[in-house]
Formats: structure tokens, C-alpha cells, sequence
């Protein structure tokens, strides 16, 4: 892919239905953080609707993140993550959603590990697994593998190596290689991140020019889910997808860099850079 895909046209005579529902599953006792920015970023990135599923003892302090979010409170386990009893109540928000965040924040360990497993064969909506969900498979990719409907994986290169058997190093020998092989085995676009993300889906590969080091911050890849998943949303191709969110992501981390400098660089700071990042894009 040689030009860069255009954005969703966003019609006036709309309303916040138009522009996509997002169900975000992420988040728990300690890394709640981690949804809150995938949901922020999705919000900064033209989502319409998104909506946050959170353990039910966690959920009034998500409430305080931003107030423009939908909470969704679901039952948890002793360690204050969703529990496997969460699972029909998500499938049924899924239902209503246009994409669905799984991952960011999820331990796999015990019943949240099993929840993720069952959700990603189950969920009929676009899918991006990240983060916990795709530890969560990485020893049994026939979940992902058994999906009909849109899904795309953001590992990093040791997410990668857990889902190939293959060592880091020989991934980062050939990253385009590695993310296009997965990408063809499982019927997904992978996207794996590191300096030069690479978008891949068993067809056409794209290597992402912009972000810095700066961007090696927690909670980074949250920021990348949630621009990914709404631009899904938006109905854009989930290829396409990825590749402009990616893109409109390291761009933001360029801007923000711009700023804050890449030794102070935060993933809210790429969240607040996106609104110009977009309008550069839309221009370009």
C-alpha cells in the first residue's frame, strides 16, 4: 500500500449512533488505567458511543476517568477482574457494538483467562485482541482461528514470540515475514508493534513510519487499541483500519514528542496530540 487510506466522511446530518458503538473490555484491580485509555483514545478518535466493561467494584472510580464514557459494572472475581459470570451480559453489549476492544488490562490467570477464551469465539463483532486476550491464547490459537467475523491481533515482538514459538530475535530478524505468516494462518490482521509496526493481513503488509522512542511508555499500546477499534467502528476495512490508526498514532506520538520531549513523553500526552493528528492527516 503505497497512499494512505481516507477516513470515514462524516456526514452532518448525523448523530453519535452514525459514528460507531465501541464496547471496551479491559481493566482490573491495578491496571485499570489500562481501559480507561484505550476508551479515551477511542473517543479522541471519532468514536460516537464507547462503552467501558469494568469490574463492578472498580466501576465508580472509571466513572471519574472521563465523564463522557459509558460504564458497564460486570461481575468479578476476589482479584477484581471479570469473572466468567460477565459473560452473557458481554456477549449481549456485544451484540449492539460495531467493534470490541478485549485485553488491555486483563489478567490471564483463572477465570478472566477462561472469560477471554470463550468471548473471542463467541463474539460476532470486529474484534481487537491485546494485550491479556492475546496471552490468553497463546497456546491455543483455534479461538481466533475459528472466528468469522473481523479480527485484528496487536502483539508486541514477546506477545509475538508467545503466539509463533518463535524466538524474539528471529521475529525481529523479519518482522514483516513474521506478522504476514500469522496474519495468513489464523484469518486476521496482525499489526506488531515496535519501531516500524507492521500491518499484515496474509496479503499486503504496510511498515509504519512515525512515532519515536518516546512511545516505549506504559500504556501506549492502550492509546493504539482504542484509535484502532474506532476507526472499526467508523466501518472503515479492519486493514485499513489498523493502517491509519497506526499511522494517526505514531503521528500523534511525534506531535506530542514535539512538546513534552521524548524522555517525559505519557500516553495521555499521545491522546491529546490526536485531535491535531487527525486534522494533518485529513489535510495531508
Amino acid at each position: 500500500m503505497s497512499e494512505l487510506p481516507e477516513l470515514p466522511e462524516r456526514n452532518p446530518d448525523s448523530h453519535k449512533g452514525k459514528f460507531g458503538r465501541l464496547l471496551v473490555i479491559a481493566g482490573s484491580f491495578g491496571m485499570l488505567g489500562a481501559g480507561a485509555l484505550a476508551s479515551r483514545a477511542a473517543l479522541r478518535s471519532g468514536a460516537g458511543l464507547v462503552t467501558w466493561a469494568v469490574p463492578l467494584s472498580l466501576s465508580s472510580t472509571a466513572m471519574t476517568y472521563m465523564p463522557e464514557l459509558i460504564t458497564l459494572p460486570l461481575p468479578e472475581t476476589k482479584q477484581k477482574a471479570l469473572s466468567v459470570d460477565a459473560r452473557e451480559h458481554l456477549l449481549e453489549a456485544s451484540m449492539e457494538a460495531d467493534a470490541v476492544v478485549l485485553g488491555p488490562g486483563l489478567p490471564v490467570a483463572g477465570e478472566s483467562g477462561e472469560l477471554m477464551r470463550l468471548l473471542i469465539a463467541e463474539i460476532k463483532a470486529p474484534l481487537l485482541i491485546d494485550a491479556g486476550a492475546l496471552r490468553a491464547i497463546a497456546s491455543d490459537l483455534r479461538p481466533v482461528a475459528s472466528r468469522k467475523n473481523p479480527t485484528v491481533l496487536t502483539p508486541h515482538p514477546g506477545e509475538m514470540a508467545g503466539l509463533t514459538n518463535v524466538s524474539v530475535n528471529e521475529i525481529q530478524a523479519d518482522r514483516s515475514k513474521s506478522a504476514s505468516e500469522l496474519a495468513k494462518k489464523i484469518s486476521a490482521v496482525v499489526v506488531l508493534k515496535g519501531n516500524d509496526t507492521v500491518i499484515a493481513d496474509g496479503n499486503t503488509c504496510f511498515v509504519n513510519e512515525t512515532g519515536n522512542d518516546g512511545m516505549a511508555t506504559a500504556g501506549s499500546g492502550d492509546v493504539l487499541c482504542g484509535v484502532i477499534a474506532a476507526l472499526i467502528g467508523q466501518k472503515m476495512p479492519v486493514y485499513d483500519a489498523a493502517v491509519a490508526g497506526t499511522y494517526l498514532h505514531g503521528l500523534a506520538g511525534d506531535i506530542a514528542a514535539g512538546v513534552k520531549g521524548r524522555y517525559s513523553l505519557i500516553a495521555s500526552d499521545i491522546i491529546e496530540a490526536l485531535p491535531e493528528a487527525f486534522n494533518k492527516y485529513i489535510a495531508k
